[in-house]
């Protein structure tokens, strides 16, 4: 007499495991900062050639800050300057200067970081010295008086160089500290023994493992220069000839859109900034738990908690005729 085996239904069959991309391995909050990042990104790189009217066009049909409409989506200036039109030219100036900030900061931060924690000794003890000298100083008084100087004259580089200068020094410490724990791995004393140059040690070795630490540094730098960009405009110590959301809500303020009921006029620059700032909180919240591996295994066990399958059926044997 023969036996035949009843095969599982397919559809319960274990289904191959494949390799997750990297932007299904990010976090969900890696995922919904870098969205609205992006969307800000977007918007700063279009927002000139779409802006309908020009920032600084005063319409003198308007009489007063009129509340939005369908020929100004969010209102007017109490000047009738339009002010989706300085929304979007002001968003290009805030994330080009949080970019080069960012991009400025995180170079200094990684030069100084993995020069001090690598070579070790006296270079370790200057580089660390200079980096405790530049944390300790108070960066807010400091900007505004280096800032008020040339603030009715300077740009939007010299801005970003002085936030460069004053927003490196910690990042640097936490990639030096990261550079001593590599140092003395053995992918690196086999590197040095083999007699690999030290550029190379530093370049193949040792920033490949810092990767998403330096890219939550850069992020983290990007909203400190954000945030404080805002602050320094909304006070009137920089620039105000250059349109940015610190601007739009420096001149809100000095025609008293809150006193006169223009909500709209304060409100847009207002949840711009808030918002992203929140999605690079979020976005570097997400790079962290991508880095960390205790953070990261906390996440893998939640999810297979979650996603459990039951096990496959026992195959149905039944007898058959000869």
């Amino acid at each position: 007499m023969a036996v035949a085996v009843v095969a599982p239904p397919v559809g319960l069959a274990t289904a191959p495991v494949h390799r997750r991309g990297f932007l299904r391995s990010l976090p969900l909050k890696a995922k919904i900062g870098g969205g609205i990042l992006a969307f800000y990104i977007l918007m700063a790189i279009l927002g000139p050639t779409i802006a309908p009217y020009s920032p600084d066009t005063q319409n003198a049909v308007v009489l007063g800050a009129t509340a939005p409409s369908l020929h100004h989506l969010l209102g007017t200036t109490s000047f009738g300057q339009d002010v989706l039109s300085q929304l979007l030219v002001s968003m290009g100036s805030t994330v080009v200067l949080g970019l080069l900030v960012g991009g400025i900061a995180t170079a200094l931060a990684i030069l100084v970081g993995v020069t001090a924690g690598y070579l070790g000794g006296a270079a370790d003890e200057g580089l660390s010295l200079l980096s405790n000298v530049f944390l300790v100083l108070p960066a807010l008084p400091l900007l505004i008086i280096v800032l008020a100087e040339s603030g009715s004259t300077a740009g939007l580089v010299p801005e970003a160089i002085v936030l460069s200068a004053l927003g490196w020094a910690w990042g640097a410490r936490v990639i030096r500290a990261q550079t001593l724990t590599l140092r003395s791995r053995d992918f690196v004393a086999a590197a040095r023994e083999s007699g690999e140059r030290t550029w190379r040690i530093i370049l193949f070795e040792i920033l490949p493992n810092e990767v998403s630490l330096i890219a939550a540094s850069f992020v983290g730098t990007v909203l400190y220069a954000i945030l404080t960009s805002v602050v320094l405009a909304f006070i009137g110590v920089v620039s105000l000839s250059t349109w940015s959301l610190g601007t739009m809500l420096y001149w809100a303020q000095g025609q008293e859109a809150i006193q006169i009921g223009a909500w709209w006029w304060w409100i847009s620059p207002g949840a711009a900034a808030a918002t992203l700032g929140m999605s690079l909180v979020l976005l570097n919240f997400g790079l962290d738990e991508l880095g960390n591996p205790r953070l990261r295994d906390t996440r893998g066990r939640k999810r297979r908690g979650r996603q459990q399958r039951p096990a496959d059926p026992t195959p149905v044997v039944r007898e058959a005729s000869a």
